[in-house]
This record gives C-alpha cells, sequence and structure tokens, in this order.
C-alpha cells in the first residue's frame, strides 16, 4: 500500500459523508498510551469550519468507553476504511473495548499520527487527526420530540466532541477501494 499524503480536510468530502452515513468509520483513541489503541464505529458526524478551524465533529454517548478514554486524551483520530473491512467496522461497533482488543481481533493496526500522535488505524484510506476543543452534552428538553424519542428512547444521549483537524491524509491510489472490493 502507498503511503498517504497530506490533502486538504474539504477533500473527498462525498466520499466520507456517503461512507459515515451508510457503512460507518471508525473513531480510534488511546486506550493504554502508546500500547494499545481503542476503536468505535461512528456513523454520525460533521466535517466543517467552525472558530475558524477545520473540525470534525463526533457523538460519542457517555455510556460507551471511548467517552472514558477521550476524557484522559483529548486526541482521536476519524478512519475511513476501505469496503472490504466493512466485517472489521462492523465488529468495533458491536463490542466494548472495556473487554476486547478490537483492533487485534479484526487484524487492524494502530499507528502513530503525524499530529501530537493522535491514533490512526493504518489500513483506512482516509484519516483525520483531532484534538478536542470542546464538548458539550445534548439538552434532551431542545430536541425535536421525534428525534429525541427515535434516537434517544432510554435517555443515553450522546456528547459532542468538536475535534480540530490537525491533519488528515489519503492514499490516493486506494480510493477506488471505498466503494469496491
Amino acid at each position: 500500500m502507498l503511503e498517504k499524503v497530506k490533502m486538504e480536510y474539504t477533500e473527498y468530502f462525498a466520499e466520507v459523508v456517503q461512507v459515515l452515513s451508510t457503512r460507518g468509520c471508525l473513531l480510534a483513541s488511546w486506550k493504554n498510551r502508546p500500547d494499545q489503541v481503542n476503536a468505535m464505529t461512528i456513523g454520525w458526524g460533521m466535517i466543517g469550519t467552525i472558530w475558524g478551524r477545520p473540525v470534525f465533529q463526533v457523538l460519542v454517548r457517555p455510556s460507551r468507553y471511548t467517552a472514558d478514554l477521550l476524557k484522559k486524551e483529548p486526541f482521536f483520530s476519524v478512519n475511513v476504511l476501505p469496503k472490504a473491512l466493512d466485517a472489521a467496522v462492523m465488529l468495533c461497533g458491536s463490542r466494548s473495548g472495556r473487554n476486547h482488543d478490537k483492533l487485534a481481533e479484526v487484524n487492524l493496526t494502530a499507528v502513530a499520527g503525524a499530529a501530537h500522535g493522535a491514533p490512526v488505524i493504518e489500513q483506512s484510506v482516509i484519516h483525520y487527526e483531532c484534538h478536542i476543543v470542546e464538548s458539550n452534552q445534548f439538552a434532551p428538553e431542545a430536541m425535536v420530540p421525534d428525534i429525541r424519542d427515535g434516537a434517544y428512547p432510554s435517555g443515553d444521549y450522546h456528547r459532542i466532541y468538536w475535534g480540530q483537524i490537525l491533519d488528515c491524509r489519503v492514499n490516493k491510489s486506494a480510493m477506488n477501494t471505498l466503494f469496491q472490493e
């Protein structure tokens, strides 16, 4: 596999949003720095500019192990994997990192990223390294009732993490693998 090259965070926006919303991406965070990384599947998120900075907004429920990790280490990455690794993405969304080394179970490799060493999944086609610059809890009383009732029947509301994108990279020769096996 060729080395990834720097890209603008707005490049490949449509492709990233399509993968995020249909198959999911992996949010990687340190479990035991630098020895272990946890990966969580995410299907909701946004890329944009806030406070004059490029950000990747991700949602993590406080009950998730990843939320505990993000309190300890303010760096994470969002990783867009090839379609052939959909089963790995699915497994990372079905088990807790509290009890499993999910990356080992699905044969994915984590490496330190170029910016502040945020953990990055080596097999990703695109990745965004982020630093948490703000987080806040949803206000259920302010939500539209059908969203609140449909997405949160148990009341386990997400926390929003605003990750300033410090670095993003792409393996251009592997872009076709996002949608083809």
